[in-house]
């Protein structure tokens, strides 16, 4: 079977039109395969920092005394007045805390209630930015953390 010239021209053009195909199949497939990855933490933990306590919350310290602090968050410099790290259970917040990605917390099965064994009072008005939760501010305390009901607005 001989073919002519434009036959021949058809038959590349077809397989060009093929091979552009495929690759952009190719392009999209590595592209969803990519996507599908789980994604890295937004607050990566310091090496060597547990995640979860193991001393009784009676034992714990409580936060050091707050101390005003410039913090970047959302590309703006924000002055808060107390900075919580390490050990998140026993203390007295005011006024504007931020969280940091080096908290530690009491292990929990289901809802987060890794507070609810401890002495953790936040004054109303208080402004808490969590780190871990893409320093999203929190204005109505941490009841989901205790296992208590949110307050509810009058």
């Amino acid at each position: 079977m001989d073919l002519s010239l434009t036959d021949m021209r058809n038959v590349l053009a077809y397989e060009r039109s093929m091979m552009k195909r495929y690759l952009v199949w190719l392009v999209l497939m590595v592209a969803l395969i990519a996507s599908c990855s789980s994604p890295e933490p937004f607050c990566p933990r310091p090496a060597g920092t547990p995640h979860h306590l193991t001393v009784r919350p009676e034992l714990l310290p409580t936060s050091l005394p707050p101390s005003p602090v410039e913090i970047e968050i959302g590309g703006q410099t924000i002055v808060v007045d107390q900075v919580v790290t390490g050990p998140l259970c026993n203390g007295h917040w005011q006024g504007t805390v931020y969280v940091t990605c080096d908290v530690q917390v009491y292990p929990w099965e289901g809802p987060p209630t890794f507070l609810k064994e401890c002495d953790l009072a936040i004054e109303p008005g208080t402004v808490v930015y969590v780190a871990d939760h893409g320093d999203e501010p929190f204005y109505k305390g941490c009841s989901c953390h205790t296992g208590l009901a949110e307050p509810q607005d009058p």
